[in-house]
């Protein structure tokens, strides 16, 4: 059986999508989606964490959606990790499922990262949060930043474009998707930031609160920190040029 021609070619762009009980969320997100990115060469691949709600079968298909579903729950940074490197684009977005991230930012991202960098963070300048979750969140982002060096003000945003070449630095363990400028950096790529728009969430609940994550990420930051001190990058010469 021949495959469908938009899944012959290589896309330009992959967008990356964790999925977790969103099912209120996801058909929305692939409209918004298609509307933000007309007239680019991309697919979505959106990435199951084991939802126990109807997500899956609310997935509007089509040849520019693939869909990996995980047997299990493993949690956002397995499925972020899975959609990064199951990725077909050169160029890797990533944004969250729950309509939070606006897709229409993604293309000043693209023309941003397009400027010479290697990886553009998004930071919600505007949070759509309660005030202790923007403190909590203002003093997490201060703390990291300064000790493992990433120098992004809001790790938290899932809005991020990337070159495909960035996902190499990306090591899996329950947390790395808060470490992932943090790894990229240290591998001698360049990271920049900038402001993108926040919305509120509407349908589902957070996944994640202060409770479940503070002290796990206490312990992750110094992991990452031995980690990136014990890392070695390095680049191959052209051969032509020796």
């Amino acid at each position: 059986m021949n495959a469908p021609p938009a899944m012959l070619q290589t896309p330009a762009i992959s967008i990356v999508v964790p999925l977790y009980n969103e099912e209120d969320n996801v058909a929305e997100l692939q409209l918004q989606l298609a509307s933000a990115l007309e007239g680019l060469d991309y697919e979505i691949v959106l990435v199951d964490d084991g939802s126990t709600d109807a997500t899956v079968s609310r997935v509007q298909r089509s040849e520019r959606v693939r869909l990996l579903e995980f047997a299990k729950n493993a949690g956002q940074s397995a499925a972020m990790h899975a959609g990064i490197h199951g990725a077909r684009g050169g160029i890797i977005v990533t944004l969250d499922g729950d309509l939070q991230n606006d897709p229409a930012d993604i293309p000043a991202m693209i023309a941003k990262l397009n400027e010479g960098f290697d990886l553009v963070c998004g930071y919600r300048a505007k949070r759509k949060d309660t005030p202790f979750k923007r403190l909590q969140s203002r003093i997490a982002n201060g703390v990291r930043s300064r000790f493992v060096g990433d120098h992004v003000r809001d790790t938290g945003c899932t809005l991020k474009v990337m070159r495909r070449e960035c996902r190499e630095a990306l090591l899996l363990f329950n947390g790395m998707h808060r470490f992932i400028p943090a790894l990229i950096r240290n591998m001698d790529f360049r990271v920049t930031e900038m402001p993108v728009n926040h919305r509120p969430r509407v349908h589902g609940v957070s996944k994640y609160g202060f409770g479940n994550r503070a002290w796990r990420a206490t312990c992750d930051m110094f992991g990452v920190r031995w980690l990136n001190s014990r890392r070695v990058a390095y680049r191959i010469k052209d051969e032509s040029k020796s």
